[in-house]
């Protein structure tokens, strides 16, 4: 009788997490710099585009006194709204960068059969994207990315890449180690015999020793992707 009633809780959290890394603090670098660069560049557009205007004007009808009059009342209220806009945007994202966790291997040191993205500090988002539903998978560097020497990948299934719209199921973003990551998931994903399965099919991966990592976090992570990399390199040569 005193066995009823009783509930056993795995530790489910280990079991959908498993070894957790996060987006590198030049992401968060990053974007500070983009917001700082998009509110002196629209002021740069604003103050052009004023003096450009008054110009034209006392060309036609001689000097009329006006872009001393607006000059500085303009900057005042353009700088109050952007920095009210700005310093709570500087404060807030990192925050919210730091929400991020991904994930491609389990507690136990083996490959987890999917990758696990959370993001969100009031809506919170756990995906789990299984690599036999994966149709595409890319790294992207945009030019402020390789400023920062980050990255991201991209990863589409076979539901989301049908849509009508060209977008990404999952992102893993504000990575330094993005192309080892890219080719880590490239390896797991030919261990499969069919690429192209549909999310729906039953496949079986071929047996291969399973990579096994000691504990640790980004920094061990980021070592044993290295190695995959460098075995895939000789592998092409």
């Amino acid at each position: 009788m005193s066995g009823r009633g009783k509930v056993i809780k795995p530790p489910m959290e280990e079991i959908a997490r498993g070894k957790v890394f996060k987006p590198s603090k030049y992401f968060r670098n990053k974007n500070w710099f983009l917001g700082v660069f998009s509110a002196v560049g629209f002021w740069l557009i604003i103050i052009g585009a004023m003096v450009l205007v008054f110009w034209l004007v006392e060309l036609l009808t001689g000097p009329t006194g006006y872009m001393a009059a607006i000059w500085w009342p303009l900057n005042f209220w353009y700088w109050l709204i952007t920095l009210c806009i700005l310093i709570p945007y500087l404060i807030i994202y990192p925050i919210y960068i730091r929400s991020f966790e991904y994930s491609v291997i389990g507690k136990s040191g083996q490959t987890m059969p999917e990758i696990y993205v959370k993001k969100g500090l009031i809506n919170i988002t756990r995906k789990h994207v299984p690599f036999r539903t994966i149709t595409n998978i890319q790294s992207v560097a945009g030019p402020f990315d390789r400023l920062f020497g980050i990255g991201s990948i991209e990863v589409e299934t076979a539901g989301g890449s049908g849509s009508s719209y060209q977008s990404s199921e999952e992102k893993l973003e504000g990575l330094t180690f993005y192309e080892e990551l890219r080719d880590f998931i490239l390896m797991e994903l030919r261990k499969f015999k069919d690429p192209y399965v549909t999310g729906t099919e039953v496949v079986h991966p071929e047996e291969e020793p399973v990579i096994r990592m000691e504990d640790g976090l980004e920094d061990e992570i980021l070592l044993v992707l290295r190695e995959i990399r460098d075995l895939l390199k000789k592998d092409r040569k």
